[in-house]
């Protein structure tokens, strides 16, 4: 399949190195958003004894993102994006979050290069499960709220449908996408070690111990219409290599779908991550499942909810996530909404004698600017 992978990569970049030289101009292409969340909170149990999370907080979570492109005589379109966080998390420096190359054109499909999630992510995030507000439970977000114990990690199925193999992200990665035929969208994706992320590699050891190598995914999506009924589904998988001792390749897998139909949503996502570990310690798996209603005029609503659990091993109870959300939303105008929404969460950690938990009530809103 590596070889497979390369190759057709390779001609793509030899269709479009071959290709005549363009007259056209580059548009010079930036935009991003900006979502500000206020909310208080009420957070109790075992895990925070001690400690006090209730009160009012600020959320932001923000980018600025430059996408360049041009488009040749020929019809290939070459971009560029590149994006920036806008909170630098204590890091003391602004950090950019994806930066890659892509080669497109209607018969070609679209190679991406560079520290991008992998073609199964982008596809499952096609069939995002519905609900509404900028505050996603189909991951980590809560979080800047209310403190997660135990259960999950970055990519991984236990907080997250959209995932990777062993949590990778960003990392240097070559992406195949073929154009759609008649709704359904293939896609490959190859990535030479999971370490890094949104840096050079510099060289990749493969007899090291630690990171996983030479990782594949794969990815599908088909979304059509039918007499006013529009219909997701996606499915992905993916594996990488490791040379831990007593631990085994690990693997990702999720599927998901959404019907939408007179102005209602629905959609579902399962996803797993097997990571290898003896006893099964660090296998996660999660599920997701939302509604959203379009009210006539300028209002959303929605309920979600997303449930996750992470193994332990070793007989060690599993620690568990689930996360509940109430939202309404109202656009203001070209890219400003308001949302309110409640949200409550409930995590536990399985790995601590006494299975310490903690639990919190989240009432919020939050201003969206997408520009």
């Amino acid at each position: 399949m590596k070889k497979h992978l390369l190759s057709t990569s390779a001609i793509a970049l030899g269709v479009a190195m071959a290709a005549p030289a363009s007259a056209q101009e580059w548009n010079m292409n930036w935009g991003g958003f900006a979502k500000t969340h206020v909310g208080i909170t009420d957070v109790s149990g075992t895990g925070v004894t001690g400690a006090d999370f209730d009160g009012v907080d600020v959320f932001t979570n923000s980018e600025i993102i430059f996408s360049p492109s041009v488009t040749l005589d020929n019809g290939m379109t070459f971009g560029f994006s590149v994006q920036m966080e806008a909170m630098n998390n204590g890091g003391g420096a602004v950090g950019i979050d994806e930066s890659y190359v892509t080669i497109e054109s209607d018969t070609l499909g679209k190679v991406v290069l560079g520290s991008e999630n992998s073609a199964g992510y982008a596809l499952m995030g096609s069939v995002y499960t519905p609900g509404v507000s900028s505050m996603a439970i189909n991951s980590r977000s809560l979080s800047a709220f209310i403190p997660v114990t135990g259960s999950g990690g970055f990519r991984q199925a236990a907080l997250s449908s959209l995932t990777e193999v062993a949590g990778n992200n960003d990392v240097q990665r070559i992406t195949y996408f073929t154009p759609s035929f008649n709704g359904l969208t293939l896609g490959a994706s190859y990535a030479a070690t999971s370490a890094g992320n949104t840096t050079n590699n510099f060289g990749v050891n493969r007899n090291a111990v630690g990171p996983v190598f030479d990782i594949f995914d794969i990815g599908a999506k088909y979304a059509q219409s039918f007499n006013g009924v529009d219909i997701g589904l996606a499915a992905r998988w993916g594996t990488g290599d490791t040379n831990t001792v007593g631990r085994s390749d690990p693997t990702t897998w999720g599927v998901g779908g959404t019907v939408g139909v007179a102005g209602f949503s629905f959609g579902a996502t399962y996803a797993e991550n097997d990571n290898g570990f003896a006893g099964g310690a660090g296998d996660q798996e999660g599920w997701s499942v939302g509604a959203s209603y379009d009210i006539a005029g300028p209002w959303t609503v929605g309920l979600s909810t997303y449930q996750g659990e992470t193994s332990n091993g070793g007989g060690a109870p599993s620690s568990d996530y689930e996360a509940y959300l109430l939202g309404a939303s109202r656009s203001l105008g070209a890219g400003v909404s308001w949302d309110v929404y409640y949200a409550y969460m409930e995590t536990n950690n399985g790995a601590v004698a006494g299975n310490p938990s903690i639990d919190g009530n989240l009432l919020a809103t939050a201003i969206n600017l997408s520009f």
